[in-house]
C-alpha cells in the first residue's frame, strides 16, 4: 500500500510530520513529494524538509491515497499546481481516497470534488470547499475523503488515515505504541 504526501513551499510542518510519523509506523509506504524542482521544501514556519522525491520523477499510478498538508501559502501552491490537479482528478476518477488538512481541502474543493461531502477545514477556509457540508470537527471521513481541521488535529488526522486504510485494530496498535491518549 502506498501514499503520496505532497509538499509545497509554505506547508504547515505539523500537518505533514505528525501524520507521516503515524503512517510510517505501519506497513504503508509513504512517499513525500516536492512539487517544485527542489527536494528541499520550506514550511510556513521556516523549517526546511527534504522530500523523498520530486513530482516530475513520480508516476502516481501506484498510489492508494494522496495526502495534502495545509498551511499558507502551501495550500494555495498545491491548489494552483496544474500537474497535481490532473493527478488528483485521475486518482478520484479511479475511486481512490484523498486526504487533506487545514487549508489544503481547498485543493479538492477547487476541483468540485467536495460537493455534497461532509468535510472540515481551518476556520475561514470554508468558502474554498465548494458545496461541501463543512463541520468544525477535528477530522471528518466521508466516502473517499478524509479531512482535518488544522495543526491541532494533525495526530487525529494521521490516525484517521491509518484506520481508513488498515482498519481500527491497526490504528489502535499505533496509538498504543505512541501512548495515545496518554
Amino acid at each position: 500500500m502506498k501514499i503520496y504526501m505532497f509538499l509545497a513551499d509554505g506547508f504547515q510542518e505539523t500537518e505533514a510530520i505528525a501524520p507521516l510519523t503515524i503512517i510510517r509506523r505501519t506497513p504503508i509506504e509513504l512517499c513525500t513529494v516536492s512539487i517544485s524542482d527542489n527536494l528541499f521544501v520550506k514550511s510556513s514556519e521556516g523549517v526546511t524538509v527534504k522530500a523523498d522525491c520530486l513530482f516530475s520523477e513520480c508516476d502516481f499510478g501506484d498510489a492508494d491515497m494522496l495526502v495534502m498538508p495545509g498551511g499558507m501559502p502551501g495550500s494555495s501552491n498545491l491548489r494552483d499546481f496544474k500537474p497535481l490537479q490532473q493527478v488528483v482528478l485521475a486518482h478520484h476518477a479511479n475511486g481512490k481516497p484523498l486526504a487533506a488538512i487545514c487549508a489544503a481541502p481547498m485543493v479538492y474543493g477547487n476541483l468540485g470534488l467536495l460537493d455534497g461531502v461532509t468535510a472540515t477545514c481551518y476556520p475561514g477556509c470554508d468558502a474554498s470547499l465548494g458545496k461541501a457540508n463543512v463541520t468544525r470537527n477535528l477530522t471528518e471521513v466521508d466516502g473517499l475523503f478524509i479531512t482535518g481541521k488544522g495543526p491541532g488535529a494533525a495526530i487525529h488526522f494521521g490516525f484517521a488515515i491509518v484506520e481508513y486504510l488498515l482498519g481500527k485494530a491497526a490504528a489502535d496498535e499505533v496509538k498504543a505504541g505512541m501512548m495515545w491518549p496518554w
